[in-house]
């Protein structure tokens, strides 16, 4: 799976912290290209929007990326460590030649030395002790120098002559592991794991070559035809294997770039709507899925297949990518026009010139409701600022016209007393007679009419006792809420005050707008999580704040359609 810069710069710190630091070589180097191409790409994305944002020009065009400078460090720290290691490596490897060198110059100077045949066989089984712990060196000397060593094992028992049976006992010993070792190789023949059978074969090798000396003459000969022909089999049965395995590889190839193809394809077509590319989306996110099942393909193709992928992937989010942010550029105009309006209506906010400015205001408040989304960080302060200049006039348009209003007067009146007279009640502790009795005395409530504006406040005081009964009461918190509702919508309706039942289906329009646009940025966020991972403990919140913001938007649409059926009736 495709990681992301972060997540590349931690894998990157666990590699590297590894002792064994040419075993992780090319996956450390893997993760530095990977990084350089996604970072060369941001790169790209910022200085296009520094042109965008200059009127094409990009002189001067700086951008500060603190994770590569980490990235960096760490990899700097590794390629240290990988360069000291390698020189130590090449030093062992030159080191362990001269030795050898020196082993069968030691072993030359033996066979000349007229040393007694006991003392002579002593010397050389400890040359070859010597020989078979001096350690690797470099791979371009190996066989040289192993067919010299050998050269002269055989040269030294070849003149002992003068201890024949010394040297058979000898002979007979090393016969008998070289027999042993083709026993085992026919067995590893049979092996159904053929890659476990010929590191076994390469083990047996060096011990036939390192640690058991030459055989009788009579033997020589045979013995290294057998073992010959049967490491020929294993090596063509593994030939077998790898063919097979490329054949595969070759499939999975096919299929690779048939889904590169496919993406390819997804990454010209032209879509408008967001709906349409959240189909899109899936549509990829499924043939990366495919992509990634597909299997390995021919080694020699692998890098150039992954990067075709990868610009694919990387084409068709450019694509997406500049679709949404056209988007954030409509929201940005939107932006602007509502600022417009607020700040017309704060400019006539304070008029006396109520039949004048009330048609005015009017039409602005219904140019606001044509105007679609603004950035979500601007959304609740221009709302407000808007809300509070309309409040601020049409609050004072609606005292002048109830100042004179006696019968608002005297309901004031009546709903004061009642509100003292209710303080004092109780509930009985039976659910349905308890409900009843508080609607009962909404209904009082509210057929003693409207009070004039300035006096409104008293509606918050027989809601707060409202409140507080209907905390008492065992209802769901959505069943208080929506009886909460009803009792409010209500008492704006008896009040005519059809500008406040504007205002509030406003404001519920807008929270399910915003609730919406908040549902769709999770969905789209989670897209880019592997799929298939539910025990992600991050893809888990997400999904559990999805069905919180999908439970407030269906109370919010609840709302919405009993003031749609308010207004209807």
């Amino acid at each position: 799976e495709e990681l992301s810069m972060e997540e590349l710069t931690a894998e990157l710190e666990k590699m590297a912290g590894n002792e064994k630091v040419m075993s992780t070589k090319n996956h450390i180097e893997e993760i530095k290209k990977e990084f350089y191409s996604k970072y060369n790409h941001l790169i790209e994305e910022k200085k296009e929007e520094y042109s965008h944002e200059n009127n094409g020009d990009s002189t001067g065009f700086e951008y500060n990326f603190p994770l590569k400078g980490q990235f960096d460090g760490v990899y700097n720290q590794y390629r240290d460590r990988k360069n000291s290691h390698f020189k130590k490596m090449q030093s062992d490897l030159k080191g362990n030649l001269e030795n050898r060198v020196a082993i069968i110059e030691e072993l030359k100077n033996l066979i000349d030395s007229g040393e007694n045949i006991k003392d002579a066989l002593k010397h050389v089984n400890e040359l070859r002790d010597r020989w078979k712990n001096a350690g690797p060196i470099p791979r371009d000397k190996y066989n040289h120098v192993w067919n010299n060593f050998h050269f002269h094992i055989e040269r030294f028992y070849d003149h002992l002559h003068l201890d024949r049976e010394a040297r058979d006992v000898d002979f007979k010993h090393n016969l008998e592991h070289k027999q042993k070792i083709i026993a085992r190789v026919e067995e590893l023949v049979n092996e159904e794991d053929i890659n476990k059978a010929f590191r076994e074969l390469q083990a047996l090798h060096k011990i036939w070559k390192e640690e058991i000396g030459p055989v009788s003459r009579e033997h020589r000969e045979d013995i290294w035809n057998r073992f010959s022909e049967l490491t020929k089999q294993l090596h063509d049965k593994r030939e077998g294997l790898f063919a097979k395995a490329k054949e595969k590889e070759e499939e999975n190839l096919a299929k690779k770039k048939e889904i590169i193809a496919g993406i390819e394809m997804l990454a010209t077509e032209k879509v408008a709507a967001h709906n349409a590319w959240q189909g899109q989306i899936d549509k990829v996110e499924a043939l990366r899925e495919q992509f990634f099942k597909a299997g390995k393909v021919p080694i020699e193709v692998n890098e150039e297949t992954w990067a075709a992928f990868k610009t694919a992937v990387r084409n068709f989010n450019s694509l997406k990518n500049s679709f949404y942010k056209d988007i954030k550029k409509d929201q940005q105009d939107n932006l602007n026009r509502k600022l417009a309006l607020v700040e017309k209506a704060k400019a006539l906010q304070d008029s006396e010139d109520f039949d004048a400015t009330t048609p005015v205001m009017k039409q602005i408040q219904d140019e606001w409701k044509t105007i679609g989304h603004v950035p979500r960080k601007y959304s609740d302060s221009v709302w407000k600022d808007f809300k509070a200049a309309c409040n601020h006039y049409f609050d004072k348009l609606h005292e002048k016209r109830n100042e004179a209003n006696t019968e608002e007067i005297e309901a004031f009146e009546k709903k004061k007393e009642y509100l003292d007279s209710i303080k004092d009640f109780e509930l009985t502790g039976e659910h349905r007679a308890d409900l009843d009795a508080i609607k009962k005395h909404i209904e009082n409530w509210k057929a003693m009419g409207r009070v004039p504006q300035a006096r409104r406040h008293i509606e918050g005081k027989f809601n707060k006792i409202l409140d507080a009964l209907f905390d008492k009461l065992s209802l769901s918190k959505k069943e208080t809420d929506m009886v909460k509702f009803s009792n409010r919508l209500e008492q704006l309706e008896e009040g005519g005050d059809s500008r406040k039942i504007e205002g509030e289906k406003i404001f519920i329009m807008r929270k399910v707008d915003e609730l919406q646009s908040e549902i769709f940025q999770l969905e789209n966020n989670i897209q880019f999580f592997s799929k298939g991972k539910g025990d992600n403990p991050l893809v888990k919140e997400v999904l559990k704040n999805i069905e919180r913001h999908k439970e407030e938007l269906k109370s919010w649409k609840d709302k919405l359609k009993q003031i749609r059926n308010m207004k209807q009736e």
